[in-house]
């Protein structure tokens, strides 16, 4: 049996990050750490973080946010509910920018697109684990709970997998598991910025061996209000700092 812990969508919530890693230390020190990407943006530590991530050894995949950050492009690639939530990524996006050191640019720059894991080594068969960002065409993709069979079926078929891999992914921020043809789909949410009315911090433990890979869902608590005060002292726009407050339910203020 392999352990492995998924996280997923730091965007620069260091207080979020430490705490996850601390609970994975506490619960299964033994597990793989991997990261699936969204590592900066929206909170005020996008140096810290991608340094932490670094010391700690959590290897990982290249999110949009990344890529774009690295790229110095004109935008993230989000996806927006309103042009006001549009607006303030685009602000997000520029503090981000203008703020990440060239060492941080670069670690961006180095991560790969996908990591293909194989628990029981090379030289054999067994369960695959295949980790991507968004989808395997673009990280920009979302793939979302509400896709249809078809559309899993042919993200499935693009990634190679085949009964008993499991498929892990992020980008939108809401976790949820499926079995598409005997593969296990897993999403594993936003440790830094969830967006399903949840301010907790969240990832997966999953458990790979022989038979059905068991997927948990974890949530913790974290200091969300030294994350939302450390946004409301910087340049970033407060809304953010009410976001994660409210768990992503609001840009307004929590009463």
């Amino acid at each position: 049996m392999s352990e492995y812990a998924l996280l997923s969508d730091v965007h620069g919530n260091l207080p979020a990050l430490e705490t996850v890693l601390a609970d994975i230390a506490a619960l299964n020190p033994h597990a793989a750490r991997f990261h699936l990407g969204d590592l900066v943006g929206y909170a005020p530590w996008p140096d810290e973080v991608v340094d932490l991530i670094n010391s700690a050894n959590v290897a990982g995949v290249c999110g949009n946010y990344d890529s774009t950050v690295a790229a110095s492009y004109e935008h993230c690639g989000c996806k927006y509910e309103s042009s006001r939530q549009e607006a303030l990524s685009l602000l997000s996006f520029e503090w981000t920018c203008e703020h990440v050191s060239q060492t941080t640019r670069q670690r961006l720059r180095a991560l790969p697109f996908r990591l293909d894991l194989r628990p029981h080594g090379g030289h054999r068969g067994g369960p695959k684990l295949v980790l991507v960002h968004g989808a395997p065409t673009v990280n920009t993709l979302y793939w979302t709970e509400d896709r249809d069979d078809a559309f899993c079926r042919r993200m499935v078929e693009l990634l190679g997998a085949k009964a008993g891999d499991v498929v892990a992914f992020g980008h939108t921020h809401l976790p949820w598991t499926r079995r598409i043809d005997d593969v296990t789909l897993v999403n594993t949410g936003s440790v830094g910025r969830p967006k399903d009315g949840d301010p907790r911090a969240g990832y997966v433990l999953l458990e790979l061996g022989e038979g059905t890979p068991v997927v948990e869902f974890r949530r913790v608590e974290y200091d969300v209000e030294r994350t939302a005060q450390a946004i409301e002292k910087s340049a970033l726009p407060d809304e953010l700092a009410h976001y994660l407050r409210s768990g992503g339910a609001s840009l307004d203020v929590v009463a």
